[in-house]
């Protein structure tokens, strides 16, 4: 009998001890404080009692994320069919934790109607929450998960944006044309090339954006034609479109549109500038060098440089006539050292009177770099100068004083009374004697023309419209360009110039004599004029490595000026290997300026900043990601390949593009799965990016159609 009693007394035991902790988790529960109502739910979910399923349904409401999660596994313990719609519910919380436990609880539920819930929420969620959801469908056995939901979400993308375009109103239209172009399909291609010409300029205008993002090259002649249509937004629509398409032989009808000089012609010679290199776009860029507005014939002049130039004989033909000497004078100075053989045509129109002729002419031969043009130029100068120096008839009427009247001679003893009131006005005079003083010795040294002379004096270049002065200062920038002799002593003297002509054209002419001109440039950096910034930033980076150090070293002291910095190093090249320090500083920062550094640290393929790039991937918000991440697939880490395939599952195209192609740059092999499903992913960029080939209809292979 006492065999048999005691097991009967242990299990009573054991029972009411059960019951009391059940008791108290049932009280816990209810607790105010929510990391005890979630531990709580923990525990009875181990319990595995059916009863408390309506427990864990009331704590899924829970005003608590972290009750919810808890609620959300032990939902899925139970393995409840009914529990599925509340799950699917929880998929959608506001917190990425929660949904990611609901996630893995229907998985755990194992029917279809689960993995419909985890399959159609894959397009509407997160990163996270996304990965977790290809994790929850691999362990419930589902082939191909990751593949299976990218397909899902291709096709709502596309279902939701034909719907959109056929039956929408207007501005979903505008919208579905241009998500429907992104897709690449060559269905999207066929739907959106009739709508070119559409009455609505808008929708128009909408389907050519998406015909450039579709890269199908039979959209290239139909929008081609659109460049001579008068709407600006569907011009500069076309325009986009063909840069994106990439096709050369829409560079004659984008040049006719850049040399036109009109509010989109920049954006055509940008174009331009970017396509493949081909005799059509050669040639269209050396039209563009001769007929362009300033500004895009000398950007145009400057890509031809490293091509070998442009035909001597169209240049040559406009110097020899003055009606059309002004483009032949603007292609050389874009043209720059490419423009050598052209120099003799050039040399004779620096001693024009016309003086916009003659100003331009400087403007070439500076650009040419040819230092036999140094004497010429230091003549010029000083005919400027002496010029300029002749206005002070306007403000001094009589002739010059040798000495100072007794009145205004500081050093002459005058009574204390009214000292004060006069130290001011006797110190301005002594200042302008002293200048005037100057100014004739300088004349004595003429016969000379050393280049070694006072600069203008504030006084009078300020009574100088800036126009005026503009000779001067295109003269000052030769100087030191050329590195003329003495030209440093002379820039410097207009470093500090109270006309800001004169003041941004010494300093740009600073930037190239040497390591003190560098310097002194250098500072004015820190100004608050944005465009001598700018000017500045660019003289500086095409002084090679001293001068882009010099920008580098200047990132520290600046505040959004950053921006104008990065970019004049970006349009060089790469900057020197000792910049990654104060580049990597400038990712830590984050912002936009973050997106710049890191592509000049992909450039320069600095190994050292990986870390940093790694880093700033963990700012789920950061503006500079697709740039980071780009970067690291540059530099070519393989370490790095773990934290860069968690992109793969980023809800933004543009980040999963550029996460499969640092991925496949890095060329390694745990992350061939999720590549290869990106193949069918709705984007166009995103499957190009993760390998698939561009078909000739524009769509990608592996791609659903």
């Amino acid at each position: 009998m006492r065999i048999r009693v005691r097991p009967l007394f242990l299990a009573l035991t054991l029972l009411v001890g059960c019951n009391g902790n059940r008791d108290q988790l049932l009280a816990e529960i209810q607790d105010p404080r929510p990391e005890t109502r979630a531990a709580a739910v923990k525990k009875l979910a181990a319990q595995n009692n059916p009863d408390d399923l309506v427990l864990f349904t009331r704590a899924a409401k829970d005003l608590s994320a972290f009750v919810r999660g808890e609620a959300a596994g032990a939902l899925g313990e139970s393995q409840d069919p009914r529990v599925v719609d509340l799950l699917g519910e929880l998929l959608e919380d506001p917190d990425e934790a929660v949904q990611g436990q609901a996630a893995l609880a229907l998985a755990k539920v194992k029917n279809d109607k689960a993995k419909a819930y985890l399959t159609l929420q894959y397009g509407r969620r997160g990163r996270a929450t996304r990965q977790v959801i290809v994790q929850a469908l691999k362990s419930a056995n589902v082939p191909g998960a990751m593949a299976t939901v990218v397909a899902a979400e291709s096709k709502g993308l596309w279902d939701r944006n034909l719907l959109a375009l056929t039956e929408g109103a207007l501005p979903e239209r505008v919208g579905a044309a241009e998500e429907l172009g992104k897709s690449g399909r060559a269905e999207a291609v066929n739907r959106l090339l009739p709508m070119v010409r559409d009455s609505q300029v808008i929708l128009a205008a909408a389907a050519v954006r998406g015909l450039g993002d579709a890269g199908d090259t039979r959209a290239v002649a139909p929008i081609a034609l659109l460049l001579d249509e008068s709407f600006p937004e569907l011009r500069e629509s076309a325009i986009g479109a063909l840069m994106k398409l990439q096709d050369p032989t829409a560079a004659t009808k984008l040049q006719a549109v850049a040399v036109e000089k009109s509010a989109v012609s920049p954006l055509a010679t940008e174009a331009i500038l970017t396509f493949p290199r081909t005799p059509t776009t050669d040639a269209a860029l050396c039209a563009i060098a001769l007929d362009g507005a300033r500004d895009e014939a000398l950007d145009a002049g400057r890509a031809m440089r490293s091509r070998g130039g442009c035909p001597a004989e169209p240049i040559a033909e406009r110097l020899s006539r003055p009606a059309s000497a002004a483009s032949g004078l603007q292609a050389v100075t874009g043209l720059g050292p490419s423009a050598q053989a052209l120099l003799p045509k050039v040399t004779p129109w620096l001693n024009q009177p016309d003086v916009t002729l003659r100003t331009l002419a400087v403007e070439a031969v500076t650009h040419v770099r040819d230092p036999s043009v140094v004497p010429v130029i230091q003549k010029l100068y000083e005919q400027e100068v002496a010029g300029l120096t002749a206005l002070r008839a306007d403000w001094i009427t009589q002739a010059l004083p040798q000495k100072y009247s007794a009145d205004l001679d500081p050093s002459a003893p005058r009574p204390e009374a009214g000292r004060m009131k006069d130290d001011n006005r006797s110190s301005k005079h002594a200042q302008l004697f002293e200048r005037l003083q100057a100014l004739n010795a300088a004349r004595a040294r003429e016969a000379g023309r050393v280049v070694v002379q006072p600069r203008v004096p504030s006084e009078l270049s300020d009574d100088v419209e800036p126009a005026k002065l503009q000779p001067l200062a295109t003269l000052l920038t030769a100087l030191g360009t050329l590195k003329a002799p003495g030209a440093l002593e002379v820039l410097k003297g207009y470093a500090e110039d109270a006309s800001p002509v004169l003041r941004a054209a010494a300093l740009v002419g600073l930037t190239s004599v040497g390591p003190e001109g560098i310097q002194v440039a250098s500072a004015a950096l820190l100004e608050p004029d944005r465009e001598l910034q700018k000017t500045l930033a660019l003289a500086l980076a095409e002084q090679g490595e001293a001068g882009q150090l010099a920008l580098v070293a200047s990132l520290p002291k600046m505040g959004s000026e950053k921006l104008v910095v990065l970019d004049a190093l970006k349009r060089v090249g790469a900057p020197p290997a000792s910049a990654s320090e104060a580049l990597q500083g400038v990712v830590k920062e984050g912002g936009a300026e973050a997106a710049l550094a890191a592509q000049l640290l992909g450039r320069m393929g600095a190994k050292d900043a990986v870390p940093t790039l790694l880093k700033a991937l963990d700012d789920s918000n950061s503006v500079a990601r697709r740039d980071v991440l780009l970067a690291l697939g540059a530099i070519g880490d393989v370490k790095s390949a773990e934290v860069v395939g968690r992109d793969l599952y980023h809800d933004l195209p543009e980040i999963r593009a550029a996460a499969a192609t640092a991925l496949r740059k890095m060329n390694t092999g745990p992350e061939a799965e999720p590549l290869d499903a990106l193949k069918g992913d709705y984007f166009r960029e995103v499957r190009v990016a993760a390998g698939a080939s561009p078909t000739k209809e524009g769509t990608a292979s592996g791609g659903a159609q």
